[in-house]
């Protein structure tokens, strides 16, 4: 009982004298990171203030620096009893209310990625950061498709696409399970089929395009035949259609004309 004592009354002064007491304010960015954005369109951020009901926000600033972290840049501070903000750029534009602390920029380009920050700070001076990372939305670059013979696999690989979403195709048409089995993220192709022939592409995309690679086998036998023996059946049948209509075209003159030898001698 005597200890139990003695650590409250030593315990006790520290949480008072700390900082934020029992009750520390934190933020934080709600945004998946890290955030891609399609260049010239609006970068969005929203963070989320949670503090005790008694404290009260005096200041919420905005920063980006680059990734490597050097030469922080000010984007937009929100200050005042009715926190105002104002941003440093005329297409940057901030809001505070709420316990919500929300960045936009218009008109998004590469020289705007980077580490994002968002610092609050309250009456007493203490303040909690949050950080994210904002890079660029990037097209499909360099789509190319790699064999490994040994073990039937088509392996599609891309170069540096934001959020890639591969496909095949076998010949013109998507790939079905009499054909081989993809893989769940999509970037190899196991070959089931046997033999391995026809042609092979691997369709990659996203929200800026999309790029293709293709692998040639050797040409699918079965197919070619196929073809072969569709097209001569069908000139079998337009020739034996047109002999038929020849004969009965023939016969008809042929009555004809006898009908008119009797008539004259009658």
């Amino acid at each position: 009982m005597d200890l139990l004592w003695f650590l409250c009354w030593r315990v006790a002064p520290l949480i008072l004298l700390s900082p934020c007491g029992l009750w520390c304010m934190l933020v934080h960015i709600t945004n998946e990171q890290p955030v891609h954005v399609i260049p010239g369109s609006r970068l969005d951020l929203k963070a989320r203030i949670k503090m005790d009901p008694r404290e009260e926000i005096s200041m919420v600033t905005w920063e980006r620096e680059p990734e490597t972290g050097f030469d922080p840049v000010t984007l937009a501070t929100c200050s005042g009893g009715s926190l105002k903000c104002a941003g440093t750029r005329p297409n940057v534009y901030a809001n505070t209310e709420m316990r919500e602390a929300t960045l936009q920029i218009n008109g998004y380009g590469r020289a705007d990625s980077g580490e994002y920050s968002v610092t609050v700070t309250d009456r007493t001076g203490a303040n909690s950061t949050a950080r994210c990372i904002v890079r660029e939305y990037e097209a499909v670059h360099h789509v190319s498709v790699s064999v490994n013979v040994s073990h039937s696999t088509l392996v599609c690989g891309e170069a540096w696409g934001t959020d890639p979403r591969f496909s095949w195709l076998h010949e013109t048409a998507v790939v079905t399970q009499k054909v081989g089995r993809v893989s769940r993220d999509g970037t190899t192709l196991f070959v089931t089929m046997r033999p391995i022939c026809g042609h092979f592409t691997c369709v990659v995309s996203n929200k800026l395009g999309h790029g293709s690679a293709a692998y040639a086998a050797t040409p699918c036998e079965s197919e070619g035949r196929g073809m072969t023996a569709a097209v001569v059946c069908l000139v079998l049948l337009l020739l034996l259609c047109g002999g038929v209509l020849a004969f009965l075209l023939w016969r008809r003159h042929k009555h004809s004309n006898r009908r008119e030898r009797l008539e004259e001698s009658l």
